[in-house]
């Protein structure tokens, strides 16, 4: 895995370079301190919160400005519309096509799911386009009953009639207080001035992507561009989560877009199987929220030949660069986990399949006890081998061999002998720069990989989620 956005301002094109000593800012695990200094560069939405840094695959990809306004034919834009609590942060996001985009989504699979995510899965099952996602940030909209349900509904057709397009290709989104119906009326007449701001400019998916978050301490953008059958593609994203993420599709919301050509059918197909690779690969606190929704379109604009068959060698491609930036949200959005001190890597080999080995990661990566040893910077090899045994899927435990970064702690299922000052070394350098902890899981010699990505569980995290309402 490679660094492939240092830390930078939500309103700078190019990426800017920090060595490790001076990003003192971000090394204190107590969230209120780890914010940079204001930007000078005209643009609002920088002044809030700075942009994560985005931890990519390795791949044939370059990653370029724009986020969700990369790819041809999507403009976004953001702003403050009287939703939040508190201050004046952008919480109203608006991402359009200027063409039937195709559209996929993937959806929180708690029962208590929330009125835009039941709007969602609705307009999906009657219609495989969209034109235009819309997102507030402030009120979650979750059990708020049939009232919060028409909310939806009137802001679809509000917003339909401005952009003159059809409410069944308007997509809503909405994060916040669980129990809060939307503040439909500043939302409603907000939307004409949101409109008039739409870009295809940097700022406007950087003002998007600030203006989606809650607790989050950054905003989660990226953008990538490759060759699928001699023809630039281009795919970008934007995401939020920091607290109640354990998406089983946290709150963990997304919209990804591209300019490639693809059929319906054979999109859905692949953003489900990125979803699965990348945002259902993450947790922060073992919470699935009401809300998880991720929103893919797909303009196909680019000129590309339309990919069709989803074993063909242009939809495999387009398949490990959409599974890439996938994986760079997700992997913010574990890294900026409420209170935490450092993004957690957990890879798993030797199963019998993919799905096996992902879901030993996940219960590894979701293990409180793991998450506060590492925090107490304590090499505790045990709480590994526990949680990777309780995951539900068989293995000789004496083939287990556990490693943290470069330090081999565990193997043929027996404890080694291991510099312990090292180890917890080790998980204090990644603490104190904010950095990744990478445990290596080995249970056989079966072909099946996977990972998942977590963050320690710090004091921080209890303080912040008492505090929550109140």
């Amino acid at each position: 895995m490679s660094l492939c956005v240092p830390f930078h301002f939500v309103s700078l094109k190019p990426s800017h370079l920090y060595s490790p000593k001076n990003l003192g800012s971000f090394s204190s695990s107590k969230r209120d301190f780890r914010v940079f200094a204001m930007s000078s560069v005209a643009n609002e939405a920088a002044t809030f919160i700075p942009a994560a840094p985005i931890f990519l695959p390795q791949g044939p990809w370059k990653q370029i400005a724009g986020g969700v306004t990369a790819a041809e034919g999507f403009k976004a834009a953001g702003m403050y519309g009287g939703l939040r609590a508190l201050g004046q942060k952008p919480d109203l996001a608006l991402v359009t096509c200027d063409v039937d985009a195709v559209a996929a989504g993937t959806f929180t699979k708690n029962v208590v799911a929330a009125a835009p995510v039941l709007y969602c899965k609705s307009v999906l099952e009657k219609s495989k386009t969209a034109r235009a996602v819309l997102i507030n940030a402030g009120q979650a909209n979750a059990a708020t009953g049939d009232a919060g349900y028409q909310d939806v509904i009137d802001c679809s057709n509000a917003l339909s009639k401005l952009l003159q397009v059809s409410p069944d290709e308007i997509l809503i989104e909405s994060t916040g207080v669980i129990g809060q119906r939307i503040k439909k009326e500043p939302l409603l007449n907000s939307l004409p001035k949101l409109i008039s701001l739409l870009s295809t400019s940097v700022e406007g998916a950087d003002a998007a992507s600030v203006a989606i978050t809650t607790t989050d301490l950054v905003s989660k953008s990226v953008a990538v561009e490759f060759e699928v059958g001699g023809t630039r593609i281009r795919i970008g994203g934007m995401a939020k989560g920091s607290g109640m993420i354990h998406p089983n599709m946290g709150t963990l919301l997304g919209v990804i877009t591209t300019d490639a050509l693809v059929d319906a059918d054979a999109w859905r197909k692949m953003v489900q199987i990125a979803v699965n690779r990348s945002f259902n690969q993450i947790t922060v606190d073992g919470d699935t929220s009401t809300n998880d929704t991720i929103v893919a379109l797909a303009s196909g604009l680019s000129g590309s030949n339309k990919i069709s068959a989803l074993h063909s060698p242009e939809a495999k491609q387009l398949q490990a660069c959409l599974d890439a930036v996938m994986q760079g949200l997700a992997k913010s959005i574990a890294w900026d986990g409420e209170g935490a001190t450092c993004l957690i890597e957990v890879s798993v080999t030797g199963a019998s399949s993919e799905a096996e080995a992902a879901k030993i990661a996940r219960s590894v990566a979701s293990s409180s006890l793991t998450k506060a040893a590492i925090y107490g910077r304590d090499p505790n090899w045990g709480r590994i081998a526990c949680a990777a045994g309780y995951a539900g899927i068989p293995f000789d435990s004496n083939a287990l061999r556990i490693a943290l970064g470069d330090i081999l702690l565990m193997d043929g299922g027996q404890p080694l002998s291991f510099d312990r000052s090292a180890a917890s070394n080790y998980l204090k350098e990644a603490g104190d720069a904010h950095g990744t902890v990478k445990i290596q899981i080995s249970i056989g010699d079966g072909p099946g990989t996977g990972v998942a990505w977590g963050c320690d569980l710090s004091y921080d995290y209890v303080k912040i989620n008492a505090e929550y309402t109140t």
